[in-house]
């Protein structure tokens, strides 16, 4: 029997990158999961593929709170109330010095990665609380713990999500839920070039993997089993938590 049999779960973003990672593992451990992403296509293709008892897609943009309201429902009618909710949807600015970010990406950004998490308390908290039990992963980075130069904004955004994710579970853990954020390293997603700012080549590469003590940068396999281990019942009582998946790289 998988870790999350018979859980209900919902992935933002989950079309691709670490979000797809994190839907395919949880379906692999016995979630049925619903794919939120703007990606519709690519989101239906997966869910195709995982199965329709195990998996379903649905058009959503996190930015919007109607659009996450209906992610949401969806969820509710085709599966029932989520157990657990991954915020993985995410975007960023290339990697420029901070004052030639224009305001309609950074405004973008904040909408994506930190306003999004604001749109799905508002739509599955009250489903929880009534149940006195839920997950929520919110994925941050390390940007927002160890921040660098080039993507000042960017790093403002993950230090947001950071830290909501441990307010969120002092606030909310009263009625039984659990939020957690998971922190990955540079990963090997089709985000890397702009969190690079220079092409995706081996030395260019090899500049970054050189800040890691373990020596590559993440995949999203490793934010997959992070998430697998702290939606699981295991983590039962870890809540309030920042997690590296880093390679050391935060030391």
């Amino acid at each position: 029997m998988g870790q999350l049999q018979g859980k209900v779960a919902i992935v933002t973003g989950g079309a691709a990158g670490f979000g797809e990672a994190i839907v395919r593992h949880y379906v692999g451990e016995g979630a049925r999961v619903l794919i939120a992403d703007l990606q519709a296509d690519r989101a239906r293709q997966l869910a195709a593929e995982l199965g329709g008892e195990r998996a379903a897609a649905v058009d959503c943009d996190v930015a919007d709170g109607a659009s996450v309201a209906a992610a949401v429902r969806a969820c509710v009618e085709g599966f029932g109330t989520p157990d657990i909710v991954v915020n993985n949807a995410g975007t960023t600015h290339a990697n420029q010095p901070m004052l030639q970010v224009d305001e309609a990406t950074f405004d973008r950004m904040f909408a994506v990665n930190v306003k999004s998490i604001y749109h799905m308390a508002q739509a599955v908290v009250p489903l929880m609380r009534q149940r006195r039990a839920g997950v929520i992963l919110n994925v941050g980075s390390t940007a927002g713990i160890r921040p660098r130069p080039g993507l000042t904004w960017y790093n403002g955004s993950k230090g947001a999500v950071n830290l909501l994710s441990k307010s969120m579970a002092v606030e909310l853990g009263p009625d039984g839920i659990r939020v957690n954020a998971i922190c990955p390293v540079i990963g090997e997603t089709a985000l890397l070039e702009k969190f690079m700012g220079v092409p995706d080549t081996p030395d260019n590469r090899a500049r970054f993997i050189a800040t890691i003590p373990l020596g590559r940068l993440s995949k999203p396999s490793d934010v997959a089993a992070a998430a697998v281990f702290l939606a699981s019942d295991a983590a039962c009582f870890i809540s309030g938590v920042e997690l590296p998946v880093d390679g050391a790289r935060t030391v």
